[in-house]
């Protein structure tokens, strides 16, 4: 939902965010707890994961490594987002993602490294909203990865 609405809002009008969507999704944080915000950040690791597993297969569809072709775009706009995006958290969130691409679930891989710090919040939902959009701008359809994901939980819902 947050990275829908990211999404979303990028694409609506690249000035201005919308207040409203972010108090709510604020609010929505500030609602849940330390369990819940675990669940947040679990839920972030599983869309890297299967934005990830997306990206590999349609890489290796083109006999493409999906490693070559999306870590270095992802690092490089991680490094331009220098007001948001600590310089130290960058190896972090490419970890995950090469652990996600050889197959390796990034919450466990993560785990290896003690709780989450503050300052790796913003880079890891800013991963996983550069990773739906790259899947979005490969499909050319603003809505592919969002609904991969909806269509995903629905078939787990069904069995």
């Amino acid at each position: 939902m947050l990275i829908d609405s990211r999404l979303r809002s990028v694409h609506k009008d690249r000035t201005d965010a919308d207040p409203e969507q972010e108090d709510l999704a604020r609010q929505l944080i500030s609602s849940l707890g330390p369990e819940g915000l675990d669940d947040v950040l679990d839920g972030a690791c599983t869309l890297i994961f299967l934005y990830v597993k997306w990206l590999r297969e349609a890489h290796e569809a083109h006999d493409k490594d999906v490693i070559e072709y999306v870590v270095p775009p992802l690092v490089t706009t991680l490094r331009r987002m220098t007001r948001s995006i600590p310089p130290e958290a960058i190896p972090t969130m490419s970890g995950m993602v090469i652990a996600a691409a050889i197959g390796l679930s990034p919450t466990l891989w993560r785990q290896q490294y003690g709780d989450w710090k503050k300052t790796e919040l913003t880079p890891l939902e800013a991963t996983a909203f550069l990773l739906a959009e790259h899947i979005n701008r490969i499909t050319e359809d603003p809505d592919f990865a969002t609904r991969m994901i909806t269509e995903a939980l629905s078939q787990v819902e069904a069995e």
